[in-house]
């Protein structure tokens, strides 16, 4: 069986990829649809290597007929489209921060809670989560299942793509800016990214954190387990794509780098690369940069906490921390439930 699919976002980071997954994957598609606002309306888009879908406008787009949605257009447009959408039978994945925190509407990564996604048929609706989130939920269902997580420690080194295309120009410029002897311009971020860090993604809330900070509590909690304490700081780098995480993890049981080596070698989506030498012993971002997996590294006895491992994860925030994950979510919704 095939399904029509609409990709609402089609023009940006996520879209493309969304795009590029579900060729890459052979999503069995009768249909894609393009969809995006009314200002890049008209313009062309790949899908595969042969295929060039012409983008229309998400105003004026019927959804009628389609099956799948999938949707990376921020939160105000979600709300504004999404409605419509389930109104006409199709399942919105929707890859914004809307819908995350309703409590019926499941909130998904297909290694950890697949079995949520029968859920959807509450509201039609079906959650991606946090790029952040994603990956490192991904690194420690498999430690979860042995030992029990009962405290995350977490540090976030989140690449520019993770705000945008807007934001990549803005390394790429202020860097060239700066090798020129120009002043480096400043438009998307706080603060000068290119040579430097920022300790500030998204809002700031009223206690000191920012929401991607909380974001990343909130929805580990619904995902893996609610009650698991986690605190996050979440840093922008001057990287375009792939973000980084430094996890520190304490448990409720004993557990061994051994265990937890062996148990992580064995999950869905993980690959381990963890030898204690300089070149070939850990992954960075640059090295991962299109790939679908979410790597660990740097897997170590914490020796301050009874129970406690320390580890280094990295995954493409544009593939698994979006796009792919909300493909396998298709994948699992069309061989399941449609």
């Amino acid at each position: 069986m095939s399904y029509k699919v609409a990709i609402v976002g089609a023009t940006g980071n996520v879209g493309r990829e969304m795009l590029n997954t579900l060729s890459e994957r052979n999503f069995p598609v009768s249909e894609v649809y393009a969809v995006a606002s009314a200002r890049s309306a008209g313009k062309q888009v790949s899908f595969g290597e042969d295929h060039i879908l012409k983008v229309q406008n998400l105003e004026k787009f019927n959804f009628k007929g389609v099956d799948i949605v999938l949707a990376s257009a921020g939160s105000k447009i979600s709300e504004g489209f999404v409605p419509r959408a389930t109104k006409a039978d199709a399942v919105v994945i929707d890859n914004s921060s809307l819908y995350r925190m309703d409590k019926d509407v499941p909130l998904v990564v297909p290694e950890v809670n697949p079995g949520d996604i029968k859920l959807y048929k509450k509201r039609g609706i079906i959650a991606n989560p946090n790029c952040s989130t994603i990956q490192m939920v991904v690194a420690l269902k498999p430690l979860h299942d042995i030992a029990g997580i009962k405290r995350i420690v977490v540090a976030t080194y989140q690449s520019v793509s993770g705000a945008g295309k807007a934001a990549m120009d803005e390394l790429f410029n202020q860097t060239r800016a700066l090798y020129a002897n120009g002043a480096p311009e400043r438009q998307v971020f706080s603060k000068q990214i290119c040579f430097n860090v920022i300790p500030q993604i998204d809002k700031f809330m009223a206690d000191g954190y920012t929401k991607e900070e909380w974001k990343m509590r909130v929805e580990t909690q619904k995902i893996l387990d609610k009650s698991i304490a986690v605190t996050a700081t979440c840093v922008r780098v001057p990287v375009f794509v792939c973000h980084s995480e430094a996890v520190n993890v304490e448990f409720k049981k004993p557990i061994t780098v051994a265990q937890a080596r062996k148990a992580l070698q064995k999950a869905p989506g993980v690959v381990v690369v963890d030898k204690h030498e300089l070149e070939d012993g850990f992954v960075t971002p640059a090295e991962v940069s299109g790939e679908d997996s979410v790597y660990v590294s740097r897997i170590r006895k914490d020796e301050t906490v009874k129970h406690g491992l320390s580890l280094w994860v990295v995954a493409d925030n544009l593939r698994k921390g979006a796009a792919t994950n909300a493909v396998q979510i298709a994948e699992i919704l069309a061989e399941k439930y449609l």
